[in-house]
């Protein structure tokens, strides 16, 4: 079996300090792939750097919505860092009024605007979005929905939203990746909703460094543990885990436009 990790930040300290145990890890786990999550443009080089640097990985260009105080995109630079080699997504972009921070959702414009810069971007060049919603997602969804992101397409990452949201997404043609959070003793509700999403949307993730699944729970997460997350999704969707596998790395394949192995 072989598995993708779709959604991974192995820039960040805790794994890019330890990258060739992390990769080696991935390969004894049959991880054969991994996508790595832009999340600030000045980040951005050094994220295309890995992927170019590996040809087990590949990149994204975005700007998280919970960063602030960084450079703001405008969609020429993420058009011109999009074209590099080994970029197959715009994103992580999307809304996050979990922490307002003593602010209104009012005063998140700025949040806002900077979505619809990213999907304008993903229309233009022709890549899927990776989209992060957080207690936002009648926003998310409607910001999507003027914006045309159903041309683009995409998927809504470490997905935790309920039922509606989903299904809302999956009209759009959007895919859905869980993450670890799917193994976690309170998330049932999260279960209820893998199991029906179509299994040709799904996709699987680590989000690593965050959300290591039980049970490792607590601990630094890496690629190397998502067939864990393959398993949890499996047993959701009462299948076995090679069918969960197969359909999960040809889904991420196909989304990101990636070359056969």
């Amino acid at each position: 079996m072989d598995f993708i990790d779709s959604h991974c930040h192995l820039t960040f300290p805790e794994l890019a300090s330890q990258l060739p145990a992390v990769l080696d890890a991935m390969a004894a786990a049959s991880v054969r792939r991994a996508v790595v999550i832009c999340t600030t443009l000045e980040e951005a080089d050094a994220v295309q750097a890995l992927a170019a640097a590996h040809p087990n990985l590949w990149a994204t260009v975005g700007v998280h919505p919970d960063n602030e105080g960084v450079t703001e995109p405008d969609v020429d630079t993420l058009l011109a860092l999009a074209a590099r080699p080994r970029i197959v997504a715009i994103g992580e972009t999307g809304l996050d009024y979990y922490r307002l921070n003593g602010r209104g959702i009012a005063d998140m414009a700025w949040q806002r605007e900077r979505l619809r810069v990213h999907i304008r971007a993903a229309r233009a060049c022709a890549k899927p979005l990776v989209i992060h919603t957080r207690s936002a997602s009648a926003d998310t969804l409607a910001i999507l929905q003027e914006e045309g992101g159903r041309e683009a397409g995409g998927v809504f990452h470490c997905f935790t939203e309920t039922a509606e949201v989903a299904r809302a997404a999956l009209d759009m043609g959007f895919h859905i990746s869980f993450s670890g959070i799917l193994s976690f003793k309170n998330a049932a509700d999260l279960r209820q909703v893998a199991s029906f999403v179509p299994l040709d949307r799904c996709l699987i993730e680590t989000d690593s460094p965050y959300l290591a699944p039980m049970p490792h729970r607590g601990k630094t997460n890496t690629p190397a543990w998502v067939p864990l997350v393959a398993r949890h999704l499996a047993d959701a969707k009462g299948l076995p885990l090679e069918e969960i596998a197969a359909a999960t790395t040809a889904n991420a394949n196909r989304l990101f436009a990636l070359p056969p192995l």
